[in-house]
């Protein structure tokens, strides 16, 4: 897997509230962490996603890196995981939908395995690991919402209905708007995040880029990937 990132990927990851990450949760080594590359090779594609999560009533998308090919309607780069997101509040939905399989809570650099339903609120990833294999195949990020309108969980003061920040592909698959897929991508800039800007602003519409101006002024004020929007 490609730039496979320890847990959560920011370590002293803190809750949209200010909540600290619980005690427990082991520390990943830095031998585990690389062995998280083969965990994830197995990982489903946006389609199997879909097709398991078939009925499930609460709001879901597709995020991250996939969600920028779901709005470009093409695969441009390979992927090392799935990642996707519903309500914090509706989790159990999706918990429910996959008897059979363990939710392992990360953050911070740490694994809760098997996390039960008082799973830490304090972070927001949740991997959907078979307990035959040990194999990775789906990481659910649990947002912060209000109801029916999704929070930012960078920037509590941005708060939109679901039906404004997803979109579907002609398969009707959901997936982020890729304004809000770059803003997430903004913190850190790897490699591949910067790749995934230079491919997708030729895609944004006028007003797709002035929504993502406004977004990275508002967040990450003087954040370079502005000049070129």
């Amino acid at each position: 897997m490609s730039e496979r990132r320890p847990p959560d990927g920011r370590p002293g990851r803190t809750s949209l509230a200010g909540d600290q990450l619980p005690e427990g949760g082991p520390e990943a080594s830095p031998h585990e962490i690389e062995a998280l590359d083969p965990r994830w090779a197995s990982c489903w594609t946006p389609d199997e996603v879909a097709r398991r999560m078939a009925g499930v009533r609460t709001p879901w998308y597709v995020a991250a890196g996939w969600a920028l090919d779901l709005f470009r309607g093409r695969q441009t780069r390979a992927h090392g995981d799935i990642e996707i997101a519903v309500p914090a509040g509706r989790f159990p939905e999706v918990r429910r939908r996959f008897p059979g399989y363990v939710f392992d809570a990360v953050g911070g650099g740490r694994i809760w395995e098997d996390a039960g339903p008082d799973m830490p609120a304090a972070v927001h990833q949740t991997w959907l690991r078979d307990p035959a294999t040990g194999t990775y195949l789906l990481d659910v990020f649990r947002e912060p919402h209000d109801g029916g309108t999704w929070i930012c969980r960078r920037d509590g003061s941005i708060r939109r209905p679901y039906d404004e920040i997803v979109h579907h592909t002609r398969d009707g698959i959901p997936y982020l708007v890729p304004e809000l897929v770059l803003l997430f991508k903004a913190k850190h800039t790897r490699p591949k995040d910067q790749a995934d800007f230079d491919t997708t602003v030729p895609y944004l519409s006028p007003e797709q880029r002035a929504n993502l101006a406004q977004l990275l002024d508002r967040v990450h004020p003087g954040h370079p990937w502005s000049a070129g929007l």
